[in-house]
């Protein structure tokens, strides 16, 4: 236990340490998904660090949110990936819950409508995103569109190859307009996911959660792997990296990507803006 009056020691940068390098060859394959890099030593000591990161991270939030009345543009964009049952929805439970929700714009793509098909596949991405002062969440993303449609064939292999440009284009027009984009591929095992499912299928109360077409989806696990592969390869920029985080652990998983938050929100640095009334008059009239 540190002493009283004395700051716990950092940890090492953790998105230096979790970012998929620009411009090399994925093998998922070589990341363990079942690892805690950079992380506590076991889930108690991670739980309460997740929660101890709780109130700083609120802080700067209300900061961002704060900053954005005085015209500051900053926001942050948190885009989850990742296979059936790697916790896109339990990172938007624990993590997302330390902030106020208010200040947090949460969208989730499933299958494009009649009305999204008839636009470019960025248009409904854009129409979500969050504005100056918010942290917006993305479960699953405009990766979709060279995912699933890689390995279902939804669209012909020349238009799918351009989406990568398109994607990366439009991620650097979002960093030179103020947005933080953070994206995290959520690294689950396949026995991992396979449990998982079976505690939905055991679990009544866990029904709604399921679809038998996961199995269907499953079957395809090799070709998911290889799709995400070359999107992770393909578009993880320097203005916008990819981060692998292990996902087999819950807790860490959760403490990850509060940590990769935090770090993102502490180099922003936002400031409380400063009030154009002056204070002094301000108290005079409510005192007299």
């Amino acid at each position: 236990m540190a002493k009283k009056g004395k700051k716990k020691p950092e940890r090492q940068d953790l998105r230096s340490l979790l970012r998929i390098p620009v411009g090399r060859p994925v093998d998922l394959t070589a990341y363990p998904p079942d690892a805690t890099p950079g992380g506590p030593k076991g889930k108690a000591e991670g739980l309460a660090a997740t929660a101890e990161m709780g109130e700083e991270l609120a802080e700067l939030q209300e900061r961002l949110f704060a900053a954005s009345t005085g015209g500051d543009r900053r926001r942050v964009l948190l885009v989850l990936q990742g296979m059936d049952t790697s916790g896109k929805g339990g990172t938007v439970k624990h993590v997302i819950g330390l902030f106020n929700p208010s200040g947090c714009r949460i969208t989730s793509f499933k299958a494009p409508t009649r009305e999204e098909l008839n636009h470019p596949f960025l248009w409904r991405i854009m129409r979500a995103l969050p504005q100056p002062g918010e942290i917006g969440i993305f479960d699953r993303s405009h990766y979709e569109d060279v995912l699933i449609a890689r390995v279902r064939e939804l669209v012909p292999r020349r238009r799918l190859g351009r989406r990568y440009g398109q994607i990366s284009r439009f991620e650097e027009s979002l960093a030179d307009d103020g947005v933080s984009v953070i994206k995290v591929f959520l690294h689950i095992g396949y026995e991992q996911q396979r449990r998982r499912l079976l505690e939905r299928l055991d679990n009544p109360e866990k029904h709604w959660k399921f679809d038998p077409g996961d199995i269907d989806e499953r079957a395809l696990w090799p070709a998911y792997q290889k799709a995400y592969e070359i999107a992770l390869e393909r578009c993880s920029t320097d203005v916008a990296p990819w981060y692998l985080v292990p996902s087999d652990r819950k807790w860490y998983r959760n403490w990850a990507i509060s940590r990769l938050l935090l770090e993102q929100l502490r180099e922003l640095d936002p400031k409380y803006p400063a009030g154009d009334f002056d204070v002094a008059e301000c108290r005079r009239r409510l005192l007299t």
